[in-house]
């Protein structure tokens, strides 16, 4: 094997890697209480979510490298939880999201046929936000004559490294790494129709055993996210979303890589109540530019169950 054919084996194997990374964070996503994860909700109340998401897409190389056709495909299952609670007089909630991912990804390199199949557990999130103007801790009698004007709050998630990980493989399910990504929400209300925008940025630690001890950094991500929502009095409301991210640039062993990515992408997310404490989210995105890195569709359901605070 030529060096040319082990360079370009290592870049496809940890493109791939960063472009997982992102798709992985985006099925997380998929999942959790977005949309709407700045409104307001009485204090004590409960929610048990179960998600199913696949995801589709293709990665884009150097066109210097030798290689083509570079797809993947994933299936991923989450179970998520969250509750809302007082916190210094104003609304919070805690949330938790537990992916499990079945992971595919091919490419031809130097005219072969390269292959990865993985499933396993994914890194678990922790989020806590607070709603720091606009939605007070109310009880669920209290709750009953609320309205939201304006809501102003942030948040701090962090991904721990508990996932599934091989130091020996170049692509993974986990991240051998912490992240965090303080956030920023700003959710307007006029009538039925709601304008959320929230704009974040990811921090990552250091890998120190990236593929049999080299060591893997990368560069923050910045993220924008809106989202228009429509409120039907049924209790059903239709979310038209999009996002625009930037960055994560990577380092292994000091040497930078010519790869910061960007992806503007736009979905749609209806949400409906079955009964009183059930309900159905479903969800669709998909890529409508990319720059560098990775471009996938992805499709998702997910039923949520809430209990407490009255219901």
């Amino acid at each position: 094997m030529s060096r040319v054919s082990v360079r370009t084996r290592f870049l496809f194997c940890a493109t791939f890697a960063v472009a997982a990374t992102v798709m992985m964070a985006a099925k997380a996503k998929a999942q959790d209480a977005e949309p709407r994860s700045y409104s307001n909700a009485p204090v004590g109340l409960n929610f048990l979510i179960a998600g199913y998401a696949y995801t589709l897409g293709k990665t884009a190389f150097d066109p210097s490298l030798a290689i083509a056709d570079a797809q993947f495909h994933s299936h991923t299952e989450a179970a998520a939880y969250v509750r809302s609670f007082d916190l210094f007089g104003k609304s919070a909630k805690f949330d938790v999201i537990v992916p499990y991912s079945a992971f595919s990804a091919h490419a031809l390199v130097a005219g072969q046929l390269q292959e990865r199949e993985m499933s396993g557990f994914g890194d678990p999130r922790f989020r806590v936000s607070i709603n720091l103007f606009g939605a007070p801790a109310l009880s669920a009698k209290e709750f009953a004559n609320y309205k939201q004007d304006l809501i102003v709050g942030v948040s701090l998630q962090a991904s721990a490294p508990l996932g599934q990980y091989d130091d020996t493989k170049l692509l993974n399910l986990g991240n051998n790494r912490w992240s965090f990504r303080p956030e920023l929400g700003i959710s307007k209300a006029w009538g039925p129709w709601i304008l959320e925008i929230a704009p974040s940025v990811t921090f990552f630690t250091d890998d120190p055993d990236f593929f049999n001890g080299r060591k893997f950094a990368q560069a923050p991500m910045y993220l924008v996210r809106g989202s228009i929502i429509y409120n039907f009095e049924s209790g059903a409301w239709l979310s038209l979303d999009g996002s625009y991210f930037t960055g994560l640039r990577t380092t292994v062993n000091g040497v930078k890589g010519d790869n910061e990515q960007e992806n503007v992408r736009a979905g749609l997310t209806v949400a409906l109540p079955i009964d009183r404490q059930n309900s159905v989210k479903l969800n669709a995105s998909t890529g409508i530019y990319t720059r560098t890195g990775s471009e996938f569709s992805l499709v998702g359901i997910a039923w949520q169950y809430r209990w407490g605070a009255g219901y």
